[in-house]
């Protein structure tokens, strides 16, 4: 029988344990926060306002992540394989390509705008959260995929306004390619945080995950309205060839070796593409031993590793060649796809992936060196975002091979030839230009 004294002491053990634990998490939430401080104001972050742009881009990713993961439930598992198909079809169709195309024009007409890229960054901020939660509201109905579309609008609109800020706050002890890593490395980092809290939520429902975005995008619009006023301050941009009136004159943007690094890291972006959504499929058709969600998060998980791996790499090295590494690049992943279609089976699946995330990861890095060396100041923000729309074309177009009803090893065959064809045409057009890669400066 348990006394009143005794039934007292149990509670002030109680009490005190919860108070050790609470006392346990605030000190390592501290050293945890304090550290991550330290590497997001590192380097004159924290002066020019690029730690801002940091923990942007965090919650831009962790918005994302939480959008894609509510999305996933809806368009791809719940339903039969044949159906899936169609319904990713028309999501890349509907949400991705049309904006994909007109990408390259919103930078330049945000530039004509006073104080536009903190109002623009903050606006796609706002609307993403706006739109995660209307379809959250109204999941069933038709509303879904005019919704979805107006989120990968404004995510891509971003992209490219992020694109052209970024070297307005560039600090002196900093290079773009570094900073662009850094900047990878906090969105990677928040969408890997926020994955979990996602599929927990997700048991609950998928709409449960995309009120959670919708909280996330509107920390993201605050910040966006926190950055520095230097952030529009500039020229404008150059407006793309194929939107200029007739008459309108203006300088070339890309250069031939410019374009052959881009040329390279959308090849590997394709492949990119390509691999998440064939073994999105091939997950559910193939047997790996494992259930087709835990086969494809493995999967996915090892594409996540990859980016993670190159982000963090791509910090702490110094890309000497980077056009030499990219082409170098698409060799050892052409090789790798007929390596894994040679061996079809999970863990060749998962080491594709990471290794495709690496060189993706990696060339990333390249086009971002080379166009810091290669481009004057007055063109490099609009070549940081004419490059990430092409990249994105890329990507979809990769998904959309990626969704053909391909047998697992034939898939990964014609990804090697791909992929080889590739590496050819990037070898022999810089050999054609007679062109020695400009050394990158270093992004340590």
């Amino acid at each position: 029988m348990v006394t009143v004294p005794r039934l007292r002491a149990l509670i002030r053990s109680l009490f005190a344990s919860i108070a050790a634990a609470w006392n346990w998490l605030a000190r390592s939430w501290a050293r945890f926060w304090g550290r991550v401080r330290t590497a997001r104001d590192a380097h004159g972050a924290a002066e020019t306002g690029m730690h801002r742009m940091f923990e942007l881009h965090a919650a831009s990713c962790a918005g994302d992540a939480l959008v894609a993961i509510g999305l996933a439930g809806t368009i791809f598992f719940n339903v039969p394989v044949g159906e899936a198909r169609i319904r990713v079809a028309l999501y890349l169709l509907v949400t991705m390509a049309p904006f994909a195309l007109l990408a390259p024009l919103v930078g330049p007409v945000l530039d004509r705008f006073r104080h536009g890229r903190r109002y623009a960054l903050a606006t796609t901020m706002l609307a993403r959260g706006f739109l995660a939660y209307m379809i959250a509201e109204q999941m069933d109905t038709w509303v879904l995929y005019p919704a979805a579309f107006g989120v990968l609008v404004m995510s891509r609109a971003y992209g490219v306004a992020r694109s052209a800020a970024v070297p307005r706050v560039l600090p002196k002890g900093m290079t773009l390619v570094a900073a662009n890593a850094r900047g990878s490395l906090f969105g990677t980092v928040a969408g890997a945080v926020v994955a979990p809290i996602g599929l927990l939520l997700a048991g609950f429902g998928p709409e449960w995950t995309l009120r959670a975005a919708s909280v996330v995008f509107a920390i993201g619009m605050v910040i966006a309205l926190r950055l520095p006023d230097h952030v529009d301050s500039d020229q404008p941009e150059v407006v793309p060839r194929i939107f200029q009136l007739s008459g309108h004159k203006t300088s070339k943007l890309f250069d031939a070796p410019v374009w052959a690094a881009v040329t390279a890291t959308g090849a590997l972006r394709a492949l990119y593409g390509f691999l998440t959504l064939f073994f999105a499929f091939r997950t559910r058709e193939d047997e790996f031993g494992l259930p087709e969600t835990l086969a494809l998060g493995i999967i996915l998980g090892g594409l996540a590793a990859g980016s993670f791996t190159a982000t963090i790499v791509g910090t702490r090295i110094r890309l000497h060649h980077p056009l030499t590494v990219e082409a170098a690049s698409l060799g050892v992943v052409a090789l790798a796809c007929v390596s894994a279609a040679v061996g079809y089976s999970l863990p060749a699946a998962v080491a594709l992936a990471f290794l495709t995330a690496l060189a993706t990861g990696l060339a990333k890095l390249g086009v971002d060196a080379v166009i810091q060396e290669r481009l004057p100041d007055e063109t490099r923000a609009s070549a940081f975002a004419h490059s990430e729309t092409l990249l994105q074309i890329a990507f979809v177009l990769g998904g959309a091979i990626g969704i053909i009803p391909l047998a697992g090893v034939w898939g990964l065959l014609l990804a090697a030839v791909l992929m080889a064809v590739a590496a050819a045409r990037v070898g022999l057009w810089l050999w054609s230009l007679h062109v020695k890669p400009a050394p990158a400066r270093s992004v340590t």
